[in-house]
């Protein structure tokens, strides 16, 4: 074989790996970013977040409508329960990564039926990369009410020797306090199961949504990782009711811890089914009784910027106000 030829296929073979990594590269530029739960607190910052970088977004979410200020942004909206393993499956494959989470809690049994059909569809998918919505305490598998459904949810991930996931164990959401909006109202106090002076960490969700996004552009990780988010520092229920006393201009304003099956009855009596009451009860107690507790300690990598104050002056005082009775 002479000189010439050899040049030649050197010089073919140099292009067809050319041609390979153009090919490459474009899978990885056009790569699609599924996310679970697109509506909600933190799945609407990473939507966002994401379509303002550029990025090809296929959002999922059990309203349409709810869906559609996403698809005027240029996202791909697919309309499915977290519990449709199929339509799981199609809306994973091919996609570069996804945001996982279960729905809001109605009970253990379908949270067990949630995380199953996302196991399910990451496996058969082929999907390599997931940032998933766990909370602080998940590494107690049972006894702490909608915590051991994400426990759960981490171990079927984990089960899954391909995938590269990012377990977020995130505080207690500052946004759980907007509850309380309804009682202030109606009775002038703050009430709830949580003891008065406990210390917990608490997060603005927009904070989650924000360090999720950021991990899925970079998609640092592999293997199975955890990062607990801690907030901006740890609150007791007598501290939050403070800083919304000043926050909404009721200087009176005080917390008082009511009886567990009291509780559970007003949460009844406001329509929340009795066996979803009883999972909330049981996270409360074992939040009291230092079960559910952080495992890290706190640091610039754990912690995050909104402060509870912040929060209540963008987030809880305009939704005080607003659904204040007027005149």
């Amino acid at each position: 074989m002479n000189v010439e030829v050899l040049r030649r296929l050197y010089l073919q073979e140099g292009e067809t790996n050319m041609n390979s990594l153009k090919e490459n590269i474009a899978v990885v530029t056009d790569a699609m970013y599924v996310i679970v739960g697109a509506s909600g607190n933190t799945g609407s910052i990473i939507a966002n977040t994401l379509l303002l970088k550029g990025e090809k977004v296929r959002v999922m979410g059990r309203d349409a409508g709810r869906l559609q200020r996403f698809v005027r942004k240029g996202a791909e909206a697919v309309t499915a329960n977290v519990s449709d393993a199929p339509a799981l499956t199609k809306a994973f494959s091919g996609a570069r990564a996804a945001y996982l989470m279960l729905t809001p809690v109605t009970s253990r049994e379908d949270q067990e039926r949630e995380s199953d059909a996302i196991a399910k569809a990451v496996k058969e998918s082929g999907l390599r990369y997931a940032v998933h919505l766990s909370s602080y305490g998940a590494q107690v598998p049972e006894g702490t009410g909608p915590i051991a459904g994400l426990h759960s949810s981490e171990q079927k991930l984990n089960a899954i020797s391909s995938l590269n996931v990012l377990h977020l164990r995130a505080a207690y959401f500052m946004e759980n306090n907007l509850a309380a909006i309804g009682m202030i109202h109606g009775m002038g106090m703050l009430g709830g199961a949580l003891l008065p002076d406990l210390k917990l960490p608490m997060i603005a969700t927009r904070d989650v949504g924000d360090y999720a996004a950021q991990r899925l552009l970079d998609l640092d990780f592999s293997g199975k990782q955890t990062r607990e988010l801690l907030g901006e520092r740890d609150l007791s229920m007598a501290e939050v009711t403070a800083a919304i006393a000043r926050g909404i201009g009721k200087p009176d304003l005080r917390y008082e811890q009511f009886p567990y099956d009291q509780v559970q009855q007003v949460l009844t009596q406001m329509g929340m089914p009795p066996k979803t009451a009883a999972v909330y009860i049981e996270m409360y107690k074992a939040i009291n009784a230092g079960i559910l507790a952080a495992q890290e300690p706190r640091s610039p990598e754990n912690s995050t910027p909104t402060s509870f104050e912040k929060f209540v002056q963008d987030v809880f005082a305009p939704a005080y106000h607003g659904k204040a009775p007027t005149a």
